[in-house]
């Protein structure tokens, strides 16, 4: 009788194999409920999650076609309740959740801890929009509460760097997950507060799971968040990600990137709207005179009675310079306030050659504008002028005075255009230049005369 039985020695994957056929044989339909943590649903269609309580933690997978089926995703903090059966994954060694079916068990203790915190502050109105500041269109100084060393804080300076590179950033590192997380990032937000030098702050992280972003649902932020004097911009997470803090803050960017492209106009922005603001300017200009032309063009053709209308046409033209000039002299003193801020801006952020030759252009450009303006307030002076002439020769006082007159005949005071119009005894008024005289029809033919009574 051997002592001893005889060695038999297994390779790793054989003993793994071995230990998936005894789990597989043991576990092959088994009911297990827990809170969801870490989810990926991968462009596989696979289901990747973690299933934990509070003494232990299984990993699970759920392949793609009973994936499919569900009616409902799974999200982090959700309480599940799972049927399948424990397997080996045997490249890594680990045993596994096999999940063939699934149903929720309520909301999860996280999640419901959110649901009913941001209810409450709701409730009291921290969400309101009436709260929110507006967030600065130039800011000098921006705060950054983030983590040293994510990627958050990267992904913020590359895109601040690239748009407005002299802009300056203030970096206030905090914990952004784990314990005392929290009570930094409130701490971080209250400093800036004091410290009081920041236009606007920038509070988030990179994303995670609802555990990694909880800080960011502690009412200790939210609190700080809302109390802020300084506008803040929300950048936590991933676009689907929403926490809190998203809800309080005077902005929410979808990602700690978008918050940077937020915060600052790029160089090519502010030169684009100089740009927009000149064609506007020229515009409005344009506008102006064309419907000061059309006004003026229209009183001629309404023009009847030159004696009467055209004192007025002159005292209506006058008041028109006088508005047209007055509005021209506003809107370019306007203008050129406006575009003076913006230059001090940009002188301000230092900004590149390019910038200061097109405020350069653009100057050059509004003294061009109105050069040409006042080229067209002359030359619509000088039409006025003619028109007037052109009024003054057709004027019948100016008949009159060349020797002629006018015959109307009496009662009515109808103008006789020929002696058709006449029988014996008719009554004439007769309008010279200067004065007038009556007569009576004492005969008729081819040449008229009249006596004075």
């Amino acid at each position: 009788m051997e002592l001893f039985p005889e060695k038999r020695i297994l390779n790793v994957s054989q003993l793994t194999s071995l230990i998936r056929g005894v789990l597989e044989e043991n576990f092959e339909h088994v009911w297990v409920e827990g809170e969801v943590s870490n989810l990926a649903m991968p462009a596989s269609g696979h289901l990747y999650f973690t299933l934990k309580d509070a003494g232990a933690q299984i990993r699970c997978v759920m392949f793609r076609a009973p994936a499919r089926a569900l009616k409902f995703r799974p999200r982090d903090g959700m309480g599940l309740i799972v049927r399948g059966r424990i397997t080996v994954y045997e490249q890594r060694g680990d045993y596994q959740f096999l999940v063939e079916y699934l149903e929720p068990r309520g909301v999860g203790a996280l999640q419901l801890a959110f649901i009913q915190l941001k209810e409450r502050l709701a409730k009291e109105g921290l969400f309101a929009e009436e709260h929110k500041r507006p967030i600065p269109s130039l800011p000098q100084r921006i705060g950054v509460v983030t983590s040293a060393t994510g990627a958050a804080i990267h992904d913020i300076l590359n895109v601040l760097n690239r748009r407005f590179a002299n802009v300056e950033v203030l970096i206030r590192p905090v914990k952004v997950q784990g314990e005392g997380a929290a009570d930094e990032i409130a701490e971080a937000i209250i400093d800036f507060n004091r410290y009081g030098a920041v236009d606007v702050m920038i509070v988030g992280r990179g994303g995670g799971s609802l555990e990694d972003l909880w800080a960011f649902n502690e009412e200790k932020v939210a609190r700080a968040v809302h109390r802020s004097r300084i506008p803040i911009i929300s950048a936590v997470g991933h676009e689907i990600d929403f926490t809190i803090a998203d809800f309080v803050a005077d902005l929410r960017a979808p990602t700690p990137s978008a918050a940077a492209e937020l915060v600052v106009k790029s160089k090519e922005e502010l030169a684009s709207k100089v740009e927009f603001l000149r064609h506007r300017l020229i515009q409005t200009l344009r506008r102006i005179l064309a419907d000061a032309g059309g006004e003026l063009e229209s009183l001629s053709r309404a023009l009847r009675d030159p004696t009467v209308l055209l004192g007025h046409l002159s005292q209506r033209l006058d008041d028109i310079f006088v508005r047209l000039e007055r509005a021209i002299a506003g809107d370019l003193k306007d203008r050129g306030r406006m575009l003076e801020a913006l230059k001090n801006h940009l002188r301000l952020r230092n900004p590149a050659l390019k910038v200061e030759r097109a405020r350069e252009r653009v100057i050059a450009l509004s003294d061009k504008s109105e050069i040409a303006l006042l080229r067209h307030v002359d030359r619509y002076r000088e039409a006025a002028a003619v028109h007037s002439a052109r009024l003054e020769t057709l004027s019948p006082l100016g008949t009159l005075a060349r020797g002629y007159s006018v015959v109307l005949k009496l009662p009515e005071r109808v103008p006789v255009k020929t002696f058709r119009q006449l029988a014996l005894n008719d009554r004439l008024e007769l309008l010279f230049s200067h004065g007038r005289a009556w007569c009576r029809v004492e005969s008729l033919d081819e040449d008229a005369s009249c006596s004075h009574e």
